[in-house]
């Protein structure tokens, strides 16, 4: 992870994981991006730069080795790593299941677009949210990030 905004993006999916590579590219924001494909690389990469942690991680639900849900609980638990913004960043969406997740400490919750045009909007809206975060805690409200 280099210099300046930096994100983490976890998902199994290769596809998925180009297709945010090339919204985040065509976005007007400057931000460098890292990705793991299953959530015990995940648990990994953090546990190694936890000097240099990323601004922000968006986090898949369904991942081999450990679903993302775990990874949310194991991550809420790390003193370090309490403060991390992460956005859950999944194909389905169960009201139930993301107020689970909220009160597990996610702070955000994106249904994956299936336009590319949408792709680029929440990803840009969730990169504002954390910007404009400045260590606030996250509200009900805003957790749903749509197009």
């Amino acid at each position: 992870m280099g210099n300046g905004f930096e994100l983490l993006l976890a998902d199994d999916d290769q596809d998925d994981c180009l297709f945010f590579e090339e919204a985040l590219l065509e976005l007007s924001v400057s931000a460098g991006l890292t990705t793991v494909n299953n959530g015990e690389a995940l648990l990994k990469l953090l546990s190694e730069n936890n000097r240099k942690l990323p601004n922000a991680l968006f986090l898949d639900l369904n991942m081999p080795r450990k679903n993302g849900a775990d990874c949310l609980v194991e991550i809420r638990q790390c003193n370090n790593l309490k403060e991390l913004p992460i956005i859950i960043y999944s194909t389905s969406y169960n009201p139930e299941i993301a107020n689970k997740l909220f009160e597990q400490g996610a702070n955000y919750y994106i249904r994956k677009p299936k336009t590319f045009s949408n792709l680029k909007k929440v990803i840009l809206r969730a990169i504002e949210l954390v910007k404009g975060e400045h260590n606030r805690p996250p509200t009900k409200d805003l957790f749903l990030i749509q197009p």
